[in-house]
């Protein structure tokens, strides 16, 4: 689908409110669906030339229920209701409707996009803290540092053991 400027769709809607060619004449020599360029004249029937500016905006959970509840109330189409709330795209009330049918208020709710935040991980704090004499903690932390100091001392007597039995097969020259 190709993308059409503000200024491309101001040409266009004025060409059908203003001159004498029909939706289907000027959709076709445009190359746009007759279905957008209807939803184009709609948006600028109610909101002027700003209905074109470009507006990058999250929505909230309550403007989100405003427009669903505006819809059913007054039974209006999807496309109508984005054209009255300036929304470019009819098919995200669409996606809000079925939203709100299938999961219910939570998934309207904001959602923050991209990668979460990596979590900062303090353990510097746990060890400089050292515990009191004779506690658990202490007591652990001293039978944790032990076993540790054994393993090392076992992999190192180990290796020694090693290259006492096995002399250099390959010398090199």
């Amino acid at each position: 689908m190709a993308k059409f400027t503000v200024e491309e769709k101001l040409k266009a809607v004025k060409r059908y409110l203003y001159g004498k060619e029909s939706q289907r004449e000027i959709s076709a020599s445009i190359g746009v669906h007759n279905s957008n360029l209807q939803t184009w004249i709609k948006q600028y029937q109610f909101h002027g030339e700003k209905a074109f500016e470009k507006n990058y905006t999250s929505y909230t959970l309550e403007y989100k229920l405003d427009v669903l509840n505006y819809m059913n109330k007054q039974g209006t189409s999807i496309k109508q209701t984005a054209a009255i709330f300036n929304i470019p795209a009819p098919s995200t009330i669409l996606k809000w409707k079925r939203q709100l049918e299938t999961q219910g208020l939570d998934a309207l709710e904001l959602k923050k996009k991209g990668r979460p935040p990596m979590k900062k991980r303090n353990n510097n704090i746990e060890k400089n803290e050292t515990p009191a004499e004779g506690s658990i903690k202490a007591l652990q932390l001293e039978n944790e540092r032990l076993r540790m100091e054994n393993a090392y001392l076992k992999k190192l007597n180990a290796l020694v053991q090693n290259k006492k039995k096995s002399p250099n097969k390959t010398k090199f020259k």
